[in-house]
């Protein structure tokens, strides 16, 4: 009973172990897909966490800044990036939550798994992953995550673009030294 026990336990470990070296969660049956699905999904888990807990960060700092004495400078207020959520609990608070909490993670799930699959694509058409696959994933994932935004002016879609494409190719060229 107890080695029944310790064999699950430890084939429970190794399959956790393994999980990100193989392990898919999705299958459609090509390699780009899947891992465009699977980075987008991922991504979009990470956009989410970081939408809610930035903005329980506004309503604890808007909190703290309404329990403090009011502005004698005269100094204009930041204004709000969501102006209907207001740290009530009301409908219209939570409904703007969900939106923004919505928009952030398929930015990044955007991000991601368009990045991931111009990656992948790019190195199966060049025959190398390089720099220039990463440069060139990088400026179109930025110049889509640009598009995303409101009133998006041409400044800011090259702006993006170069942005994507900078980080992109420094994550690469660095990524052999660390």
């Amino acid at each position: 009973m107890s080695s029944d026990l310790e064999t699950r336990s430890s084939s429970l470990l190794y399959e956790w172990r393994n999980f990100e070296k193989g392990c898919s969660f999705f299958d459609f049956g090509h390699p780009l897909l899947n891992r465009i699905a699977e980075c987008f999904v991922k991504a979009a888990g990470i956009g989410a966490i970081q939408a809610v807990t930035r903005e329980a960060c506004l309503i604890a700092v808007e909190g703290t800044e309404l329990s403090n004495s009011p502005d004698i400078t005269g100094a204009k207020k930041k204004k709000h990036p969501f102006p209907d959520l207001r740290g009530e609990t009301n409908r219209n608070s939570l409904e703007a939550m969900v939106k923004s909490t919505g928009k952030e993670s398929l930015q990044w799930g955007l991000a991601g798994g368009l990045y991931s699959g111009l990656t992948y694509g790019l190195k199966e058409a060049r025959g190398t992953h390089d720099w220039k696959n990463s440069a060139v994933a990088g400026a179109i994932t930025g110049i889509a995550l640009s598009l995303t935004c409101e009133e998006t002016s041409h400044e800011q879609v090259v702006q993006c673009a170069i942005t994507g494409a900078a980080i992109s190719t420094a994550a690469n060229l660095l990524t052999g030294i660390f």
